[in-house]
C-alpha cells in the first residue's frame, strides 16, 4: 500500500507544481502584452468596509457572468460582518439558499452567443494574477469599434467581454501612438475620458480597488482569521519569550551562587 501511495502523492505535487508554474507563465504573457506597468492596488484586508462596498459592486456589476464557485453566501456574510437578510436582498440575484455557493444563472448555450466561451470562474483570479493586475484591468477598457463587443483592454489587449463598469467610470478612449513599421498596428500609450461617468476618476478608482479586494478575500477566505489569529500568536510568543527569561535568570542564579 505504501509502496503505490508514494509515486501516486509525487504525482499530485509535480501537477500541482506544473499548475502553478503554468499560471504564472500565463500572467507574465499577459502582462506582457500589455505592454505597461501595473497600478498598485492599495488593498487592505483589514478594511471591512471596502470589503463590504467591493461585495455589493461585485454581485451587482460582474455577478451575473462570474461566479465565485469556491466561496458561499453565508460564508461571505459571516467574514464580512453582514446579516444573512443583507445578504440575501442585496446580494443574492440567483435565488440561491443562503448555504449555497455564489453561482451565475447564465448558460453555456448563451455565454456562447454573446461572448464566444462561458466566462470564467473568478474565485482564485488574485491567486493566478495577482491584485495588481485585477485593479490595472479593470481600469483599462477602453471603446474599440473593430472589437466584436466595442471594448477593448490595455493590459489584456482583445480580451472578450465588455467593460462591466462603464456606467461607474464612463466612455474611455485610447490615445494611440505612431504605427509599428512592420505590423502595422497602432500602440495604446494612453486613456482618456471621454464621457465622464456616475463617478469621478478619484471615486472609480477606490470602487475597483474595492472590488479587487473582495476578490482578493474570495481567493482565501481564512485570510482574514489568519490575520486575526496572527496578533494573538506574536502575543503569545512574546509573553512565553518573557517567562523563558525569567525562568533562564532564576537558573542561573543558583548556578552563578
Amino acid at each position: 500500500m505504501t509502496n503505490h501511495s508514494q509515486p501516486l502523492r509525487k504525482t499530485r505535487i509535480v501537477k500541482k507544481l506544473a499548475t502553478f508554474v503554468a499560471g504564472l507563465l500565463i500572467s507574465a504573457t499577459a502582462y506582457a502584452s500589455g505592454g505597461g506597468a501595473l497600478l498598485q492596488s492599495g488593498t487592505d484586508l483589514n478594511d471591512r468596509a471596502s470589503l463590504q462596498r467591493g461585495a455589493q459592486l461585485y454581485m451587482n456589476y460582474c455577478s451575473g457572468c462570474h461566479s465565485l464557485k469556491y466561496l458561499r453566501y453565508s460564508r461571505m456574510a459571516e467574514d464580512l460582518g453582514l446579516t444573512e437578510d443583507e445578504v440575501m436582498n442585496n446580494l443574492n440575484f440567483t435565488g440561491a439558499k443562503y448555504g449555497e455557493q455564489i453561482l451565475v444563472n447564465l448558460t453555456p448555450e448563451h455565454a456562447n452567443q454573446w461572448f464566444g466561451k462561458m466566462p470564467p470562474d473568478l474565485s482564485l483570479i488574485t491567486r493566478v494574477r495577482g491584485s495588481d493586475w485585477v485593479y490595472t484591468y479593470l481600469n483599462q477598457f477602453y471603446l474599440d469599434e473593430s472589437r466584436p463587443l466595442g471594448w477593448n483592454n490595455k493590459l489584456f489587449p482583445n480580451a472578450s467581454m465588455p467593460n462591466p463598469l462603464w456606467e461607474l467610470q464612463g466612455l474611455q478612449h485610447a490615445e494611440y501612438g505612431e504605427p509599428d513599421k512592420a505590423t502595422g498596428d497602432r500602440p495604446v500609450h494612453g486613456l482618456k475620458i471621454e464621457q465622464r461617468g456616475k463617478l469621478d476618476e478619484a471615486g472609480f478608482r477606490t470602487a475597483t480597488r474595492d472590488i479587487t479586494a473582495f476578490l482578493e478575500y474570495a481567493g482565501e477566505p481564512a485570510a482574514l482569521k489568519r490575520q486575526s489569529l496572527g496578533v494573538w500568536v506574536i502575543l503569545f510568543l512574546a509573553l512565553f519569550t518573557f517567562l523563558a527569561y525569567l525562568l533562564k535568570t532564576e537558573y542561573w542564579r543558583d548556578v552563578e551562587h
